[in-house]
């Protein structure tokens, strides 16, 4: 029988952390829950513990650094990790570790998007969720219906090797691309996305994470795709360069006489910052393939040594 974990980063959860953890026990009874949490100012491990999990705390506030402690503590053949919020379905968790467990799959996601209510998203949210879901999916060539779900299931392999970075919310975001940008298998399991329960208040903002999703969607261009990203603004740097050489060209050619030196300059200038953009693409894109081979070789050496 597969060793199985269930992962619940927590904070401030009291009036729901109880109840997903008698769902995921109901569903799985030979699974670990474990809850982790977060700086709760309130009684979550408290009632965590009462219903039947093991509580484990992380000191550094903010959900990359729970993920990042649960990935490094905890060993298992899957792993499920769920929000402490009650709006994910316990009863879909059978199809988010099946294909983990029988098909070769290294992250499975419960995507949102398709059945959800009014209030299940906060003012916003949808749509940003959605604006990041486009920009990878043009970036990376994919066809991801849910890049931000707390529904996910992984494998060994994918949590030993994995090197979560972010501090907050962003995590999703970095776990997906991480599976993207090292081939891992991604497949994606329709859920029912429900409102919190009455008393449950979400921790997001709606002002500080719009512009967390700008942030993150300039790092994703930036640092999975070098080149493509500098290219582009070497490009527009380029024309714009280029429109304002005009100008004292045209009127070189009409008098004889250049009356727009400052122009005339700034346009050279422009152009040569242009090419300057483009050669840092092509040095960073370097570096990435090289980073990626030196981690395929630290990978499969982790891999061995998981066998």
């Amino acid at each position: 029988m597969a060793d199985i974990a269930v992962l619940i980063p927590c904070f401030n959860e009291e009036q729901t952390v109880a109840r997903v953890v008698s769902d995921f026990k109901k569903e799985l009874p030979e699974a670990t829950i474990y809850v982790y949490d977060n700086n709760s100012t309130d009684a979550t491990a408290q009632k965590a513990a009462e219903a039947g999990a093991v509580v484990r705390s992380e000191y550094k506030q903010g959900k990359g650094h729970v993920v990042r402690s649960m990935f490094r503590d905890i060993d298992a053949d899957v792993y499920v990790m769920v929000d402490g919020d009650c709006t994910y379905p316990a009863e879909k968790v059978h199809e988010i570790i099946r294909p983990v467990l029988s098909e070769g799959v290294d992250m499975t996601v419960g995507v949102r998007l398709e059945s959800y209510t009014e209030r299940s998203f906060r003012r916003f949210h949808k749509f940003g969720n959605e604006l990041i879901k486009k920009t990878i999916n043009s970036i990376f060539g994919t066809n991801l219906r849910d890049i931000l779900s707390g529904y996910r299931g992984f494998s060994k392999q994918f949590v030993k090797t994995s090197s979560v970075l972010s501090k907050g919310f962003e995590v999703e975001t970095e776990m997906t691309l991480q599976a993207i940008d090292r081939h891992f298998l991604i497949q994606e399991v329709p859920i029912d996305y429900h409102e919190r329960p009455e008393g449950s208040y979400s921790k997001l903002n709606t002002y500080s994470d719009a512009a967390l999703i700008i942030k993150t969607i300039f790092w994703i261009f930036k640092d999975y795709r070098p080149l493509k990203f500098f290219s582009t603004v070497a490009l527009l740097i380029f024309l714009l360069g280029l429109g304002l050489g005009s100008v004292p060209v045209v009127e070189f050619f009409r008098t004889t006489k250049v009356t727009h030196p400052s122009t005339a300059v700034l346009a050279a200038g422009l152009v040569i910052v242009s090419f300057v953009f483009f050669v840092t693409g092509l040095i960073l894109d370097t570096i990435v393939r090289r980073h990626r081979e030196l981690y395929q070789l630290i990978s499969d050496h982790v891999v061995k040594g998981l066998r």
